[in-house]
């Protein structure tokens, strides 16, 4: 039913977030991210609750990825059911997948990022992430989104994928991006590809412009925010 991916990039510290579901709306609730802090992928049958409950525990608290994420689960019912991916600032990791994740399911941590996913063509589909994103260049978003062709490529889901989201955390309290395709009947993640490379060449202005509006163009649209 989903897979996805938590990264961090080493170099600018920038912490995000693919992932793709049969489900509609995956990025309505799977994908949580916070500068400065951390990343948190809660999926399966989707508690959204645990990425910002993860989040506050690794920042309040000051725990670390595998400790926050077992004071979560353990403050919340049903853990069985639930399968979540943690990154935090540093780069550290945690995962679980509880004994009623749906189908075939697997998560396996790499170097700066954890792979999951459940309802999977085989176990071999988040392994194939891992290479992907390690071995890939770019910005962030291109690495996180290289995974996920990868994991296509590799098979998938058992079924079709519907809905894909793309969540990346910079310098500031907001995403620095936040894109999504909520329903498409074929190929979600090609066009959530699509939005990020629209999207590439603009990303810093919205920043500047938020930061100083005199500081940044406007792209002509009437009424541009």
């Amino acid at each position: 039913m989903t897979f996805s991916i938590v990264g961090r990039c080493e170099e600018t510290g920038q912490l995000g977030i693919a992932i793709s579901s049969s489900s509609i709306a995956v990025g309505a609730r799977c994908p949580w991210v916070r500068a400065g802090v951390g990343a948190v992928s809660t999926q399966n049958i989707t508690l959204p609750a645990l990425g910002s409950q993860i989040l506050d525990h690794m920042k309040s608290a000051k725990l670390d990825p595998a400790k926050a994420l077992g004071r979560a689960l353990a403050e919340n019912e049903w853990s069985e059911y639930r399968q979540v991916t943690v990154i935090d600032a540093q780069g550290r990791t945690a995962f679980f997948s509880g004994q009623q994740a749906l189908g075939t399911y697997h998560a396996v941590a790499g170097r700066q990022c954890v792979a999951a996913g459940n309802m999977l063509a085989g176990i071999h589909v988040i392994e194939a992430m891992l290479p992907a994103f390690e071995n890939a260049s770019g910005h962030l978003a291109d690495r996180l989104l290289a995974a996920m062709h990868a994991a296509i490529a590799a098979g998938g889901e058992a079924g079709p994928v519907h809905s894909a989201a793309l969540k990346i955390a910079g310098e500031q309290s907001w995403p620095l991006v936040d894109l999504r395709v909520d329903w498409a009947n074929d190929d979600p993640i090609g066009k959530l590809d699509g939005l990020w490379q629209a999207y590439k060449p603009q990303m810093q202005d919205y920043v500047t412009r938020a930061l100083n509006p005199t500081a940044a163009p406007s792209y002509g649209v009437p009424g541009d925010e």
